[in-house]
C-alpha cells in the first residue's frame, strides 16, 4: 500500500530584496520608516539588497542598506545600473552620494554599457527576478515605481511587498 502524506504548505525562504520608488520624494515619505521596514527583514533572515540606483528612493534605500551593514556586517548590497553613465544627468550632490554608494556596494551589475528605451526596465526585471520581498514607496500608479511593483506582483502573486 501506498503511504500517504499530508501536504503543508512550505514556506519560501526569503533571502534577498528590492526596492523601489520614485525619483521624488512626497512629505509623506519617512526615511526612519525605510530603515525600520530594512531592518526587519534583516532580522528575519534578508541578507542581500538590490538597489536602482536611480535619484530619491533608490539612492535612501541603498544608504538605509550601507546604515545597517554597521550593525549587520554579514548583509550585501547590490547596485543594479541599467546602463552606463546613469548618474550623468544627476545634480552634483547626487552625484557624490551615487559614487559613495558604489564605492561601498558589495557587488555592482551593469546591465547595459549604453543607455536605450527600455534599459531601466529591463535593470527593474532583473531586480525582481533575484529578489524574494520588496519594500516600496510607490504612490502613482503609473512610472517605473508602479510597473516594478506590477511586475513584482505578476511574478509572485502571494509576494510579499512592504509599503513604505
Amino acid at each position: 500500500m501506498e503511504q500517504l502524506r499530508i501536504k503543508t504548505e512550505e514556506k519560501r525562504e526569503i533571502k534577498s530584496c528590492v526596492f523601489t520608488g520614485h525619483r521624488e520624494l512626497g512629505e509623506d515619505f519617512s526615511p526612519k520608516k525605510l530603515y525600520e521596514e530594512t531592518e526587519k527583514l534583516i532580522k528575519r533572515g534578508v541578507d542581500t539588497f538590490y538597489s536602482g540606483m536611480a535619484m530619491g528612493f533608490d539612492i535612501m534605500a541603498a544608504f538605509a542598506v550601507l546604515f545597517l551593514k554597521k550593525k549587520y556586517p554579514h548583509v550585501k548590497l547590490v547596485a543594479c545600473i541599467p546602463c552606463y553613465g546613469q548618474e550623468k544627468n544627476f545634480p552634483t550632490e547626487t552625484q557624490a552620494h551615487y559614487a559613495e554608494i558604489l564605492k561601498k556596494a558589495d557587488e555592482k551589475v551593469l546591465l547595459s554599457e549604453h543607455y536605450y528605451q527600455g534599459c531601466m526596465q529591463v535593470r527593474d526585471k532583473y531586480m525582481v527576478d533575484n529578489s524574494d520581498v520588496m519594500i516600496a514607496y510607490c504612490k502613482k500608479s503609473k512610472g517605473g515605481a508602479a510597473y516594478t511593483v506590477g511586475y513584482f506582483k505578476k511574478k509572485y502573486p502571494d509576494g510579499e511587498i512592504v509599503f513604505v
